[in-house]
């Protein structure tokens, strides 16, 4: 995208511009209303366009620009409540429609990406899986449900955002259970500029050979071990934690420093795990991340 101008800025200023218009408006006068030059202004409206917060319609001779139906303005932090409610509604009800454009007002509404999954997101995961458990819904509606949550996670990230090659994580899944904390993980640190290497689901890759395997996917990604790689692994099972943690540190040298081991799971009380953090909130992983980031 063009230098110069702030993403967040032009969408809200666009968005605004094009809610008080009732007929629409041409690329030549939202270029010309917005200061923007007609080439990066097509360029901002193109990618807005593919994210779904506007469209376009050809009337008559001219093409001209609205907001996308069903686009919200929300209010934050007072709104998380009310956005989750929704959100857990549509889910429910296998609106992906809904559930796609109550995300992306929320990103129109600049939302905090790691707030958004952490109050909104992932409280459904739960939710989806206490209606399983209590025969509410069958496999196919579960496996539904959890389809339209990662569909809307990997919405918000389209927004577009520069990763910094001193800021790199690795996101590994141990089980199909913990894929889409995975999947929000890995949002959240895309919202922060990381450069993100997502594994996904890694069970089948639990057996004596994962650290060779490690050792040689970070020699390609980290080769020069510029600024910080951490390795963030989510799981169901303290099995899956206790493999990867193992495999971990079989593979970290004498001289890595800045190579990290995040764990994000429950474990009992009288299991001890080696790791750098080990906790279940994904505000709290973001959190440490950014601080071991400024500290290198």
């Amino acid at each position: 995208m063009a230098r110069g101008y702030d993403v967040s800025e032009v969408k809200f200023r666009l968005i605004k511009l094009l809610r008080d218009s009732e007929t629409g408006i041409s690329g030549v006068e939202i270029s010309e209303r917005l200061g923007i030059n007609r080439v990066t202004m097509t360029k901002y409206l193109n990618v807005f366009s593919a994210q779904g917060v506007i469209a376009e319609k050809n009337v008559g001779n001219v093409n001209l620009w609205f907001v996308h139906e069903g686009i919200e303005q929300f209010q934050f932090p007072d709104d998380y409540f009310r956005v989750q409610e929704k959100y857990l509604e549509y889910v429910i009800k296998y609106s992906d429609f809904q559930v796609n454009n109550l995300i992306r007002s929320c990103i129109n509404s600049d939302v905090n990406v790691t707030k958004l999954m952490t109050e909104v997101v992932l409280p459904a995961i739960p939710q989806v899986q206490k209606y399983f458990d209590e025969g509410k819904i069958g496999k196919a509606e579960e496996q539904l449900m959890k389809s339209i949550i990662s569909k809307s996670i990997h919405l918000v990230d389209l927004e577009i955002k520069n990763p910094k090659n001193e800021k790199n994580v690795i996101i590994i899944s141990a089980d199909s259970q913990s894929i889409l904390e995975a999947e929000a993980a890995s949002t959240a640190y895309h919202s922060n500029d990381w450069n993100i290497f997502f594994l996904g689901d890694m069970s089948s890759s639990i057996d004596i050979l994962f650290d060779l395997e490690l050792i040689k996917l970070l020699s390609k990604i980290w080769k020069s071990k510029q600024g910080l790689m951490i390795v963030a692994v989510f799981s169901e099972t303290e099995e899956g934690l206790k493999f990867f943690s193992e495999s971990f540190y079989s593979v970290k040298g004498k001289n890595d420093e800045n190579l990290h081991l995040i764990l994000s799971g429950k474990v009992g009380k009288k299991i001890k795990l080696k790791s750098d953090l080990q906790t279940e909130k994904l505000e709290d992983i973001i959190q440490w991340s950014e601080t071991k980031f400024e500290n290198i």
